[in-house]
């Protein structure tokens, strides 16, 4: 249905109110520079909370168009859909009133994304900032998750702002990084934001 309202359930934030209200604003200003128009981000902390928190919103919610993203964890096989990934991965069954669209995945992690627009991430620690140890793949769904934040820490350890914090760099690079980039190296980004133009 055009118009209507999105609310996407997002994995990460930490446990306080701030650091949620901290990587909300900074998925909502990522989404903002490619739909024009903000919408409801709603982050979630645990991984298994945030799948609970979906499920819960299906039901109370029903007017609404409700989306689960969360992190891959690992590498998605060609031909798996999103909700097969997570049932073999996690064991999430996906909720029968649930279509397959309302499920997508930031492939292997939410870092994979800086991958994508590394200038925006050196601009941000700014000196010292150390491009070498950033993996050089065009496709960054196929960096896998155990050289993504480890990469992150070595590029930026001896900067001014420190080495790499999710909660407390995480929400800032994702306001800066272009969602442009993002969508041209990952197949996932893409078909996330194909969804919410259809529902914009």
């Amino acid at each position: 249905m055009v118009n209507q309202k999105i609310r996407i359930y997002v994995e990460g934030g930490g446990d306080s109110r701030q650091q949620k209200a901290q990587i909300r604003e900074g998925f909502s200003q990522f989404f903002y520079k490619e739909l024009g128009k903000r919408i409801s981000v709603i982050p979630c902390g645990s991984r298994n909370n945030t799948f609970r928190l979906f499920k819960a919103a299906l039901q109370s919610h029903v007017d609404d168009y409700n989306i689960l993203l969360v992190d891959a964890e690992a590498y998605v096989k060609f031909n798996s859909t999103t909700w097969e990934h997570l049932r073999q991965r996690d064991e999430w069954v996906r909720p029968v009133n649930s279509r397959d669209n309302q499920c997508h995945l930031m492939v292997q992690t939410m870092e994979a994304w800086f991958m994508a627009d590394v200038d925006a991430v050196a601009k941000f620690y700014g000196k010292k900032f150390n491009r070498n140890p950033i993996p050089r793949r065009n496709d960054i769904e196929d960096i896998p998750k155990s050289e993504l934040e480890p990469a992150l820490i070595k590029a930026t350890k001896s900067t001014q702002k420190g080495s790499y914090k999710k909660i407390a760099h995480g929400a800032k690079l994702l306001a800066l990084i272009s969602p442009e980039l993002v969508k041209q190296r990952s197949k996932h980004c893409d078909k996330l934001f194909k969804t919410l133009a259809d529902f914009s």
